[in-house]
């Protein structure tokens, strides 16, 4: 049916008289058309590309994307052909391109379409007026023209009293979030401490305590801990310890890193101190903790609290008085 009516038009133009050129059958669109002035269709200095890229950019809804790779993906044109008929439109107004900051600090490219450069803000919207248009210059030979509405009834103003503002309420304070209570932390245990700190005692406890940086070079005290820890290691001598068993107590496996070494000190002498040896008094001086004196007559070294004579030297003196 469509061929033939096509051949029948043909025909019919073929019999038409005058000189040769195009002959319009125009149609009245209904919907899905566009309106385009003939001031771009019959642009003296716009391409072809640039007419017909303004005529599909302004037959889009509002918001479409029209970018130079999304305008290549859809035309058979290259990016470079349709980047060039983008700007002859720019530079004939029918097209402006900004680029704007958005508050998220990305950077996007924002397109107005004119589609009558320089006339200025329209009075109404664009799609109303086109609608418009077309009904008035389309007429409609089988429908005839609608009534015109009723008009309206006038409105009658009425005083409605304002309600007066109620106060928003006060916001409630946040809640006050508190730590779950804990038993108290008991304070430590005090240290031990001897039953006479004789001066040997307390010599050999610090030189025992200054001397622990040697087996372990991250036990290093200061004065103020040595003295602090002297009572402690001389209880322990005093229970008849071996020094170098107090050393292996207070040196083996120490953590790592270790922060605080005078506080590992103090647990380790308070928690693991031995019980005294049964039948043994308290309150005797550790013997081994006696100083060596050179013998004043032979210059033989022995241990004694006092300089003098060793046994043999003091024997000898006596046979002789």
């Amino acid at each position: 049916m469509a061929t033939q009516q096509i051949n029948a038009l043909s025909r019919a133009l073929a019999e038409v008289p005058g000189p040769s050129g195009v002959i319009h059958v125009v149609v009245p669109h209904t919907r899905l058309f566009t309106i385009v002035g003939n001031h771009l269709a019959q642009h003296g200095e716009l391409s072809l590309v640039a007419i017909g890229l303004s005529v599909h950019i302004q037959s889009l809804p509002g918001g479409a994307r029209i970018g130079i790779k999304i305008l290549a993906a859809r035309f058979p044109e290259s990016e470079t052909r349709i980047a060039s008929a983008l700007r002859e439109l720019e530079s004939h107004g029918y097209l402006r391109r900004t680029r704007s900051r958005l508050p998220s600090g990305r950077i996007v490219t924002r397109t107005v379409s004119y589609n009558r450069p320089g006339a200025g803000q329209e009075p109404a919207p664009v799609e109303r007026m086109a609608r418009a248009t077309v009904a008035d210059l389309v007429p409609t030979a089988s429908a005839p023209p609608p009534p015109p509405p009723p008009p309206a009834p006038e409105p009658v103003a009425v005083a409605v009293p304002v309600p007066a503002p109620v106060p928003a309420p006060a916001p409630a304070p946040p809640p006050v979030l508190l730590p779950a209570p804990t038993a108290p932390k008991p304070p430590p245990p005090p240290l031990p401490r001897p039953g006479a700190l004789t001066p040997q005692l307390h010599s050999a406890a610090t030189a025992l305590l200054a001397g622990l940086r040697r087996d372990a070079p991250q036990l290093v005290l200061s004065t103020g801990d040595v003295e602090l820890l002297a009572p402690a290691v001389a209880t322990w001598l005093e229970r008849d310890a071996h020094p170098d068993a107090v050393r292996r107590t207070l040196t083996a496996d120490l953590p790592h890193p270790l922060k605080h070494p005078a506080k590992l000190l103090r647990h380790r002498l308070t928690a693991l101190l031995p019980p005294p040896l049964p039948g043994s008094p308290v309150h005797t001086p550790v013997r081994r903790t006696v100083p060596l004196q050179n013998c004043e007559g032979c210059d033989r070294a022995f241990r004694s609290t006092e300089p003098g004579h060793c046994r043999d030297c003091r024997s000898e003196l006596a046979r002789a008085a």
